[in-house]
């Protein structure tokens, strides 16, 4: 059974050198290796997380790896202004395995919607079902079709839906 493979699912971002991207609740930093790989060394990559350890982690790891264009935040989605990204800034964002955590998704959704360009990407893999031992519970689950009106409703449009490995989802909306 394979999950989410950052090499795999990355592939799937269409992303170009010289992007700007944010990885919205990077937590371990997962996937900055290879975004920073995608947008090359004239690209950035900001690794958002509200919980500073992680923050601090991943700090340590962009700098034993030498992700140069890679900038560890503090952030908070949940917050105007949170992420600490100037407005319209990112080509953009992805949120893996984040928006079944968010509580007050409108402002996140808006808060990340403010980093994004017109035309900016947003891509969005979360769980499809409760995996036992890993995953959110049953009750957290935020299938596509919810995800999908949820960003609809707020500025975005759905692209394309993409594969992301076993027990997951992948959306690519627009911000129109």
């Amino acid at each position: 059974m394979k999950f989410v493979v950052p090499e795999v699912v990355a592939s799937q971002f269409h992303l170009r050198e010289g992007d700007q991207v944010a990885d919205f609740g990077a937590g371990s930093g997962f996937f900055l290796r290879i975004l920073s790989e995608a947008v090359g060394p004239e690209g950035r990559v900001y690794a958002c997380d509200i919980q500073k350890t992680l923050v601090e982690k991943m700090g340590d790891l962009v700098q034993s790896q030498g992700l140069q264009n890679v900038d560890t935040l503090w952030c908070d989605l949940e917050a105007a202004g949170g992420s600490k990204i100037a407005d319209a800034t990112l080509d953009a964002g992805i949120l893996v395995n984040t928006l079944f955590q968010i509580e007050d998704r409108v402002t996140a959704i808006h808060e990340m919607a403010r980093t994004l360009r017109t035309g900016g990407k947003l891509l969005i893999i979360d769980w499809t079902d409760s995996v036992t031992g890993l995953g959110p519970s049953t009750e957290l689950l935020i299938d596509a079709s919810t995800c999908t009106d949820l960003l609809e409703e707020h500025g975005f449009v759905l692209d394309r839906e993409f594969e992301a490995g076993a027990h997951h989802y992948g959306l690519a909306f627009r911000k129109v």
